[in-house]
């Protein structure tokens, strides 16, 4: 009993999440990231890892500043760290933990690309490359590898930046 209230509570929070997401890609980014801080508030900084993961995943997304994005994602990495597969498991039974990280470093790549920072980008492309065999062959794994593919394309015509560190 206690178990499912706990995965109910769980399904609230991220259903939650997933409300500010349709905002996010409903135009109004500002809103989204208005309710994204609340609802940051509300899981707190050692608050549950997947929903830390998931809303800072998402809540880079609503961000005007690439400083800030790679804040977020940076903090979305951190989070799925933190995450085992069993608490993984009780939300998303079909989602394994090393199928977070090609996206997670996807993210982080392209924060550096904006910042100009060529050469941690390429760090966190290899580090995609090295977990995108976690990916399924399905529309997210073949998704996350065409952009992998994209992007590395595009830093692979950037020179190494001198602030690069």
């Amino acid at each position: 009993m206690a178990q499912q209230r706990e995965q109910a509570a769980d399904d609230a929070m991220m259903t939650r999440i997933g409300q500010v997401v349709m905002l996010a890609h409903a135009g109004d980014r500002e809103e989204a990231r208005d309710r994204f801080l609340g609802l940051w508030s509300e899981i707190g900084e050692d608050g549950d890892p997947l929903h830390r993961c998931t809303l800072a995943h998402y809540m880079a997304d609503t961000q005007d500043d690439p400083a800030d994005e790679l804040a977020w994602d940076l903090r979305a990495l951190s989070a799925a760290d933190g995450l085992s597969e069993e608490r993984l498991a009780v939300h998303e039974r079909s989602l394994a933990l090393r199928a977070l990280y090609p996206s997670l470093h996807l993210n982080l790549a392209a924060d550096y690309v904006k910042l100009g920072r060529p050469g941690a980008a390429r760090g966190q492309l290899a580090r995609a490359w090295a977990v995108v065999d976690a990916l399924g062959d399905d529309g997210y794994g073949d998704g996350v590898r065409a952009a992998l593919t994209r992007l590395e394309q595009r830093v692979a015509g950037l020179p190494d930046g001198a602030d690069d560190g």
